[in-house]
């Protein structure tokens, strides 16, 4: 007799049905597991011994063979100890086998038999929901995760015995576990929306908040030059408190990166925050696009729909600054194995953090510059031209005089202040994208663009004289009509002006690298 008992794999963010057949054979006690295992699979064996025993059960003392098809997808983790044993317990008549088929399983099981939290739940989940499956059982700790997904009755488990239990035919013994619900729209509204950076914290540095409150409005890249101190870190750590709350669609598609990336607290199993991601300059390529044998998601992927702030970016070794090019056109990242091709998302919004020279003084009023042309020539020249290309926003951030900083009263709008306009400029997006599968200007495309970038007479002579002085590229076009479009939509403006392209040429500094 064959049992089968379903479960999942991941390869990325997609998910494939994996059937786990399981035959109990009349020979030397021994269990063998086919279809391709990594070690964390092949060691299965041990733990589900254990667990059955310590549970309360027999183990067969028979040769088991236990096959997780299609054998040519690699099986990595732990994740399928519980389908091994609900397959062995079905094949032995401890539980009914043809309810088990209704069913999924996923869950790590310890040797006294209590189930363990396993990462890639909810990718794992909503897969599967899409390739048929309508019940599933996790371990408790990942029920709140799973629940996120819709359509789908989640079972939370604490122990094997609490699935057998599920299971089990006899009335009087069967304790079914209770289905588990999750309701998202509440728990957004719910979730403590504090950050440790405000802008009203921040004194002076107007142009630079008025260029973050568009970077943020329109998803748009943002490079800030500027003296030591000035403030370009601290206006990067202000920028998240100005950035909307993810809709509930964006929510999801965060927490299934973070889910395959074991960063989630099943406390809070929903992402409800724009991350903001800090790299150092001493990161990889790797680290920074992600990578292994069996890809996982990199810095780029795990700042999707938030920020990923580099600080002292010429710092960064030109070979890691240059994998930002696609994925900061593309939006996307696809990261080729011999095996597999592995597509990860990777909208971020790029803000970048420097000095204008060596010793960091050129253009200072207060302090000379110590440095020669051809050392700035050099500093500057790693930023490559192709790479400051697909920079909405380049601005220089001043360093503030000593009475400005030391004494006396300053006001300053409040993030929050900030973030409603944001956050209305946002909604006007939302709407007129609708259907088109996009959230923000940035993401226009050049069809897109003119559809909803259509510029009139004066406008359109204006970007041609800026044209010819500055000699912008196709892609700095395009780039200037996305920022003058957000402009357009702070000032609640229906159409773009020659006003909204004057004051994206003024957010465009175009720094050069020769």
């Amino acid at each position: 007799m064959v049992s089968r008992v379903y479960t999942g794999v991941l390869t990325g963010l997609t998910a494939h049905k994996v059937t786990t057949e399981v035959d109990v054979n009349n020979s030397l006690p021994s269990v063998i597991i086919v279809g391709l295992p990594d070690t964390a699979v092949s060691e299965a064996k041990e733990r589900v011994r254990s667990a059955i025993k310590n549970s309360g059960y027999s183990f067969p003392a028979k040769k088991i063979t236990v096959n997780l098809a299609p054998a040519d997808i690699r099986k990595e983790g732990s994740a399928y100890d519980l389908p091994i044993a609900i397959g062995i317990l079905s094949v032995d008549g401890i539980i009914n086998c043809e309810k088990c088929e209704e069913y999924a399983f996923i869950g790590e099981l310890s040797l006294d038999g209590s189930l363990r939290p396993v990462a890639g739940v909810l990718p794992l989940v909503s897969g599967l929901k899409e390739l048929g499956i309508k019940n599933i059982i996790v371990p408790f700790e990942n029920a709140k995760e799973a629940a996120l997904i819709e359509n789908i009755n989640v079972y939370g488990a604490k122990h094997l015995y609490d699935v057998v239990n599920h299971f089990i035919d006899d009335a009087e013994c069967a304790k079914p576990l209770e289905k588990t619900f999750f309701d998202i729209k509440e728990y957004m509204a719910c979730e403590n929306s504090d950050f440790p950076f405000d802008f009203k914290d921040v004194k002076g540095q107007f142009k630079a908040k008025k260029a973050l409150e568009i970077a943020a409005a329109g998803g748009h890249n943002i490079l800030m030059s500027g003296s030591p101190g000035s403030g370009k870190t601290l206006l990067a750590k202000c920028f998240a408190s100005i950035l909307p709350p993810p809709e509930p669609s964006e929510a999801i598609e965060l927490t299934k990166i973070y889910s395959i990336s074991g960063l989630i607290d099943s406390e809070h199993p929903l992402v409800t925050k724009r991350p903001f991601r800090t790299v150092h300059h001493t990161a990889s390529s790797v680290g920074i696009i992600g990578g292994g044998s069996n890809p996982k998601p990199g810095e780029i992927t795990l700042a999707h729909r938030g920020i990923l702030f580099f600080d002292e970016v010429v710092e960064f070794p030109r070979q890691v600054l240059e994998v930002l090019r696609q994925p900061l056109e593309d939006g996307e990242i696809v990261i080729s194995r011999a095996q597999t091709s592995i597509k990860y998302p990777a909208k971020f919004i790029f803000v970048g953090a420097m000095n204008p020279c060596p010793c960091g003084y050129y253009g200072d009023k207060e302090k000379a510059c110590t440095c020669s042309e051809y050392q700035i020539q050099k500093y500057r020249s790693k930023i490559s031209g192709p790479l400051l290309d697909r920079i909405d926003i380049q601005i220089e951030v001043p360093r503030l005089k000593a009475d400005e900083l030391i004494g006396g009263k300053f006001e300053s709008e409040s993030s929050e202040e900030i973030r409603k306009r944001v956050i209305k400029a946002r909604d006007i997006q939302l709407k007129r994208y609708k259907g088109l599968g996009i959230y923000t200007n940035s993401e226009l495309t050049p069809k897109l663009i003119k559809q909803f970038c259509k510029l009139d007479e004066q406008s359109e002579t204006i970007l041609k004289m800026a044209g010819r002085k500055f000699n912008i590229s196709g892609r700095g076009y395009d780039r200037l009509l996305k920022l003058a479009r957000t402009i357009a939509d702070l000032a609640g403006a229906e159409n773009i002006t020659a006003a909204h392209i004057s004051q994206a040429l003024q957010y465009r500094n175009f720094v050069e690298n020769t």
